[in-house]
């Protein structure tokens, strides 16, 4: 089993009053994960939410059946959480009754939240951490550098979902079209009512296209035939399934800056690459180059997630066509990377950015010092 880089801090909360909530996609090692952390917590349960007697149970919210289904354990681990209506109604109930002293650990993805959109918030009462596939440091404890230095290139086009990584060739392509068929829409489809699957792919796939690239909502609505607002609506519904990310730019008062401009990545190559059909050696793609910024910015955004550090990452353009793939931000202090799959090419930082924001260096991130982005 690889070791979950928020291991830790889950277990550091275990002693606090508030509701720990694990969110994540789906098979991306929610169930795994807990049974682990639940080894090394005593008098703790695992109950599965998607039993149908469970289910009638915990959404009676009736605290005498809960009593007797949670028995004589204080750690009560609820998976799946999801699938029980009003689970926010539950929690809200377990963690304000006095006598009903019990520490909740709940899994769910995102139709967790989509499906308590409309209930009581539980702001002050609970924790999220969110699980993503394998980060590169989560596959070293298990593999050695040496190992993920000869599977880049496959992790690049397979991804890192816990369940694919150490699959056969052929058997990673059968999965990768499983988990990119409907199935990666359900959460989607349970809970906005969205009939066909079809419109969804169809954004998807033209996302898929142009990773790193400028994303325009009007192009993308004449594409796949709706309005603005819907397509809006659609992109933010794919970013709470864990299926993308965006971007925005960076800007100050430099008069030829973009503005508001917006890029998509995927938080998995393995799907973006289902999404279209290709699953082509590296050597033999001409989107090696925008692959490698997805997969680089994805693994530096999962670290900090998963260290529980707050930075924020930008992307920037001129309208003249000077650039930067990814600028990071702690405490005002500005960091600049380019990201490039040839080791040979060197990123330049534009005069104009170094000058107006006191910037000296860009770091140039390729396959021989990518160990550079887990720091």
């Amino acid at each position: 089993m690889y070791t979950r880089e928020i291991s830790q801090s889950i277990l550091q909360r275990i002693n606090k009053k508030e509701i720990i909530i694990l969110y994540g996609a789906r098979q991306v090692g929610k169930t795994t994960l807990l049974k682990s952390l639940l080894k090394e917590i005593p008098n703790s349960v695992l109950i599965p939410c998607d039993r149908p007697a469970t289910e009638e149970i915990l959404e009676s919210l009736n605290p005498g059946q809960i009593k007797l289904l949670f028995g004589n354990k204080k750690i009560i681990a609820l998976d799946e959480a999801q699938d029980i209506q009003n689970i926010g109604k539950l929690l809200k109930l377990i963690v304000d009754d006095d006598e009903m002293d019990y520490k909740i650990i709940a899994t769910g993805s995102s139709s967790f939240e989509l499906a308590n959109k409309n209930s009581e918030p539980l702001t002050g009462r609970n924790i999220k951490f969110k699980l993503f596939p394998l980060s590169v440091n989560e596959i070293l404890s298990k593999k050695s550098w040496l190992w993920l230095r000869e599977n880049l290139e496959q992790i690049m086009v397979f991804g890192s979902y816990p369940e694919i990584i150490d699959l056969t060739l052929d058997d990673k392509i059968e999965k990768l079209e499983e988990l990119s068929s409907d199935y990666l829409f359900k959460d989607i489809l349970a809970y906005e009512k969205i009939n066909s699957p079809a419109i969804l792919r169809k954004l998807l796939k033209a996302l898929a296209l142009q990773i790193g690239q400028l994303v325009s909502i009007n192009e993308l609505s004449k594409l796949v035939g709706l309005s603005s607002p819907t397509v809006e609506k659609y992109l933010d519904l794919l970013e709470k399934t864990f299926v993308i990310f965006n971007l925005t730019s960076y800007s100050g008062n430099l008069r030829n800056e973009l503005r508001k401009s917006r890029k998509y990545y995927f938080w998995d190559l393995g799907i973006r690459n289902a999404i279209i059909q290709n699953y082509s050696a590296l050597g033999n793609r001409q989107d090696v180059g925008s692959m490698w910024e997805n997969f680089c910015i994805v693994e530096k955004i999962k670290y900090y997630k998963n260290h529980r550090k707050r930075r924020a990452h930008y992307f920037w353009r001129t309208y003249d066509g000077a650039e930067i793939d990814l600028i990071e931000i702690e405490n005002e202090q500005i960091t600049t990377f380019e990201f490039k799959w040839n080791p040979k090419k060197m990123g330049r930082l534009p005069k104009s950015f170094a000058e107006k924001y006191k910037v000296d260096k860009i770091s140039t991130i390729n396959p021989q010092n990518f160990n550079e982005l887990l720091q």
